[in-house]
This record gives C-alpha cells, structure tokens and sequence, in this order.
C-alpha cells in the first residue's frame, strides 16, 4: 500500500525523480566543454545547488572539463558598505570553486567567476572590482550587473531586479567603459523587449567585451503567452538579433530557453522534455543567433540550476549536440569550449 501510494504522488518538476523520467545516451562523450553559465546557492523557494549538485550534473557523461560561475545575489555581505557586499557571493564561490579543482579526474573545475557590481557607480567602481579581485583568489572574469525589467513582474517566475532605462544612464556606461580598462567582460541578462536597448549601449561602449545571456530571454508567459504572440516576438527578436550582432563587441550565450519565462511549459507537464522536443521548439532561435554571429562568438550554455526545471543537464546538452550537428569541428569546438576559454580566459 504505501509503494501504491508513494507511485501516484505527482512528481515535483526539477526534482531528480522527476527528471529521471526521460533517460538518453549521451551522444559524443568525448567532446570537450565548458559550461560558461550556472549557478550555485541557498535560496528560500528555490533550494540548495551546491558543488555536489553540480558535479551530480556535469558528471552525468557528458566531457564538462570546466565552469564559470555567473552571481546570482547568493551569499551577499549583510553589512558594511552597500556597493562592497556582492564581494560576499565571490568569497564564497571561491571557496568552492577552490574544493572543485582538488576534486580529480572526471569531475569539472570552477574555472572563473562573473561577479555583480553595481556599474551606476562609474569610475568609483573600481575600488569593488579590486575587492572582488582579491576576494576571487585569481578566478574574476567579468560582471554581471543585469538590465532585466518589466513593467508587469507579477507573471513572471523570477523577475528582473533592474530599473527602467539602466542601459541609457550614462553613469552606468561609464562603469561599463570602466571594466573595459580593468580588463573585464560585462555578462548581461534582460527581455527580449529591451534587446534594442542593448544593441544601442554596446555600440556606446565599444571598448568592452559584452557577452549576451539566454538570447536575451523571449518571454512566453502572462501577457507575452499564446502562440500569435509567441510568433509575433520571434520575428522582432530575429531583427533585434540580427542587429545586436552587428557589434563586434557582443559575443552570444546559447541556452537559457527553458526557463520557465520562456514559456515552452515543460516545467508545468508530468514529465520533462527530451532533447528532440527542445530541438524541435528551440531550432529557430538557435540557428538563427549562430547565423548572426557566427560560430566564433557563440558560447553554449546551461544556465542550471535554472533551466533544470524543464530539463536534465544530460539531456540539455545532447539537444545542443543535436542543434550543432551541421557545423565543421573547429566550429563546434569553439562554441562548445573555445569560445569560452578565450573570452573568460580560462
């Protein structure tokens, strides 16, 4: 009775039980990545994702050699200076990442940090930038200091924190010319309604690098929800796409589509998606930022723990094997590995 009763318990998306559901094998094992885009913490509704968690993931056969952490306002300093207590989240992530490179053979190695400074700061930002350079013990590669916002928050899972307008301050520009000369590449994560936004500041900053996260997240749920709508912002997106690309400054990261923002609903089904299925609904997108940039400024991504609500990571990264499948191995080594390396420094 009580295995009948535990077999009709509805299995909570995200969870390993849950994902376990859909079984794969791996496809080329031996292709070397980095994944330059996750996640660790403990946060109140979200769980626990820690080194363990990850390594769970990285080591479920794909050939993840290396991780770049990107800040997540996890473990922030409580008190002291209000623009020095993001310096929290890189002492703590350097710590672990510390433990990850005395993990051995097989098990991936937090290779950098993209840490949060606020870049309204301006040229004052500098004193945070070197304090997250102390605190990193030499894994600091860039910042992150995101522009997502949305007049109507409530809809969406995890909203964006940034004001209206970010992108336009000039004393946000002005800190973002300031990684430039510290020698830092600028992470970004917004809506798909402020990638012209983006495309106007990265042409005012062309002395820095900046790297575009999630394809500049089309959204998918509450008044962005319905297949006209889903249609109507792809066709906006492509040009925006198209434009952001003309930047020589901006390189792209692939993934991040399968929060549930996007709105595909695979976190809401009974069973998670398989890689086909992300393939079929995500083509589009994917071949048509790769077309835009080119294969030397695109970065796979996993985005988990994030992305874990609608998909394994061992699922996840055979559907970005499928996507990949026509494109020469020099290409395919960039954007699954070399990519990253050059631009993160690893």
């Amino acid at each position: 009775m009580a295995y009948a009763a535990a077999a009709m318990t509805k299995l909570e998306p995200g969870t390993q039980a849950w994902l376990d559901q859909v079984v794969e094998d791996v496809i080329e094992p031996e292709r070397r990545i980095i994944d330059p885009h996750h996640h660790l913490w403990h946060r109140p509704g979200f769980g626990s994702y820690m080194l363990e968690d990850l390594w769970a993931d990285t080591g479920s056969g794909h050939r993840v050699e290396q991780t770049v952490f990107v800040e997540c306002r996890t473990s922030w300093r409580s008190d002291g200076s209000e623009a020095l207590r993001p310096v929290g989240e890189t002492e703590f992530v350097a710590e672990i990442a510390q433990a990850s490179a005395r993990g051995g053979a097989g098990r991936a190695v937090i290779a950098g940090i993209v840490a949060h400074a606020d870049l309204r700061l301006g040229d004052a930002v500098a004193e945070v930038l070197d304090a997250h350079r102390a605190a990193s013990r030499g894994l600091l590669r860039g910042i992150r200091h995101s522009g997502a916002h949305d007049p109507q928050p409530a809809a969406l899972t995890i909203p964006g924190r940034a004001p209206a307008g970010l992108y336009a301050q000039e004393d946000f520009r002005t800190g973002l010319r300031a990684l430039g000369r510290h020698g830092l590449s600028y992470d970004t994560w917004h809506y798909h309604h402020q990638n012209r936004d983006f495309a106007a500041l990265a042409r005012a900053v062309p002395e820095t690098t900046l790297v575009l996260d999630h394809f500049g997240t089309p959204l998918g749920v509450g008044r962005f929800a319905g297949p006209r709508q889903r249609a109507e912002i792809f066709a906006q997106w492509k040009d925006d796409i198209a434009e952001i690309a003309r930047c020589p400054n901006v390189l792209a990261k692939l993934g991040g589509l399968a929060m549930p923002d996007n709105g595909f609903g695979w976190d809401k089904r009974d069973r998670p998606a398989s890689s086909d299925e992300l393939v079929a609904a995500q083509r589009d997108y994917y071949l048509h930022a790769i077309d835009c940039f080119g294969p030397a400024r695109c970065l796979f991504e996993s985005n988990f723990p994030v992305d874990k609500r609608s998909i394994s990571y061992r699922v996840l990264w055979n559907a970005l094997k499928k996507l990949a499948s026509g494109f020469s191995e020099p290409e395919k080594d960039a954007m699954f590995r070399g990519n990253a390396e050059r631009v993160y420094g690893l």
